[in-house]
């Protein structure tokens, strides 16, 4: 009787250690994710700032636009490199398991590369 409890108790905690390990790569995988919101967001900052070289590109005062369009793409920078942070940081606190996790590497990179695009975004808008 003793030796079934046991086994049962045994068994119980496996699956509690599963469960834990799915978990944490659920949340690595939901890391990605939002790594990737991220990306979109700053992205869209982006497209804000050509957005609004091209409305008010006609005024009076171009100048304006071209400094609101900056900070926009300044914003955008900000974010990517605050995702790749964010990211960093929660994968330190993770465990893969199952799951096998993108390097901070990579979402450096893209980083770097969409810091690159937005930069030379900027210099074409004070070009234009």
């Amino acid at each position: 009787m003793a030796d079934a409890r046991t086994d049962q108790d045994a068994s119980s905690q496996e699956l509690a250690n599963t469960r834990t390990d799915w978990a944490e790569d659920r949340t690595m995988l939901a890391n990605e994710r939002t790594f990737a919101a991220w990306m979109r967001t700053g992205m869209a900052c982006v497209a804000l700032a050509l957005g609004l070289k091209a409305v008010f590109g006609t005024t009076d005062y171009p100048w304006v636009a071209k400094i609101v369009a900056e900070i926009f793409i300044l914003c955008g920078i900000l974010i990517f490199w605050a995702a790749v942070r964010k990211c960093q940081k929660t994968q330190a606190r993770m465990d893969a398991h199952d799951a096998q996790a993108q390097s901070v590497a990579n979402m450096r990179i893209v980083a770097c590369i969409l810091t690159a695009g937005a930069m030379a975004t900027g210099v074409i808008l004070w070009l234009l």
